[in-house]
């Protein structure tokens, strides 16, 4: 998608579906379905229709916590977004600007030492920039406070100016998230795997699509920022590489339910394309040069047009299929953010076989 196209702002999903109207369930968004440049459009529950017996569905587990924190700097009021856990136990952090509406635009002017009050006593020390890439993201150490119980007493998710209001900590929770035995979890929701209910899970288990779980903890990436992503810890399981391996083996696709779930994957695909149990700290984009090894499609939602998950959505079906997805979706007011519709790509079918069914354009 050209970097000079806009999404205009009323296709901004404000409410999650369920709150759109009666009757509705997480599972009323619309899918549109591209396969090289062929574009069909369907109803989200549709999906075990689209899928085959023997197909695999990567799902990534991170929890979504309630990372957001009022604060205040001298006389100021502040937002945190408490994005990463290091090692260290420093957490990688981004002060924003309240406004009412979530947020609006990073916190311009911070420097080292920098001290936040934080609710119930404690402070947060900026110590330094995450990278060399600028001063949005700071790792910062926290004094008198465990931010792990800040989080769990003062937090509430993150959200920007494009939602309508604040929601509760269950509204960000996709059906496959599991709670993490150390506290950690994704600043900002894997949103891909949000439509889907337990529902429609059973169904397409009884159809013979399996589910493969891996494990990414997603940092936080500021609706204005359009960065490339920043480290963060994955984990991909025995079972789960073996799955993979064995999918792939049998003919069948192995589709990622979300970006995050590519890149925990694909960190874990040697250059021989085989998946082997892996864990740890994550600096992998992934972009066409660099291409995908074990990932044949991808369940994704819609992003900016200057969004760098766009390179990998260019690295799965190529720059010509994702144009012309998003022209489509553009021009059938698809909804975009964690809240909106969600984007299927599958690999190319071969000519002569029948093409995903549905409006086709």
């Amino acid at each position: 998608m050209t970097t000079g196209v806009r999404v205009p702002e009323e296709l901004s999903a404000r409410v999650p579906a369920e709150q759109r109207g009666p009757g509705l369930g997480r599972d009323s968004v619309r899918l549109l379905v591209s396969s090289g440049t062929r574009v069909a459009h369907h109803a989200f529950r549709e999906l075990p229709g689209l899928l085959r017996a023997g197909d695999l569905l990567v799902v990534n587990t991170s929890p979504t916590l309630a990372a957001a924190v009022d604060g205040r700097l001298g006389h100021a009021r502040v937002v945190v977004h408490f994005s990463t856990r290091g090692d260290d136990g420093r957490w990688a952090v981004e002060l924003r600007e309240p406004d009412g509406r979530g947020t609006t635009r990073a916190r311009a002017g911070s420097h080292a030492g920098t001290e936040v009050s934080l609710p119930g006593g404690g402070r947060l020390v900026l110590e330094e920039p995450l990278s060399a890439r600028g001063e949005r993201l700071w790792w910062a150490r926290a004094a008198g406070a465990d931010v792990r119980e800040v989080l769990w007493e003062h937090g509430r998710p993150i959200r920007y100016s494009y939602t309508r209001r604040d929601q509760p900590l269950s509204v960000y929770q996709t059906v496959f998230a599991l709670p993490s035995p150390d506290g950690a979890g994704s600043a900002e929701m894997p949103s891909a795997g949000r439509p889907f209910t337990a529902r429609l899970v059973a169904e397409l288990v009884s159809r013979g699509v399996q589910f493969a779980p891996v494990t990414l903890h997603t940092g936080v990436s500021s609706a204005e920022a359009h960065e490339p992503p920043y480290p963060e810890r994955f984990a991909v399981p025995e079972a789960s590489a073996r799955l993979i391996g064995g999918v792939r083996a049998g003919g069948g696709r192995v589709i990622a339910v979300g970006t995050t779930a590519v890149r925990a994957v694909e960190s874990a695909a040697g250059p021989d394309g085989v998946v082997r149990a892996a864990e740890g700290w994550t600096d992998l984009v992934v972009t066409p040069e660099r291409g995908v090894r074990a990932v044949d499609g991808l369940l994704t939602g819609l992003h900016e047009p200057e969004a760098s998950h766009l390179l990998m959505l260019a690295a799965v079906a190529g720059r010509a299929a994702v144009d012309r997805a998003y022209e489509e979706a553009l021009g059938e007011l698809y909804l975009w953010h964690e809240f909106g519709d969600v984007h299927l790509i599958l690999p190319e079918e071969n000519p002569h076989a029948r093409h995903c069914g549905g409006n086709s354009r």
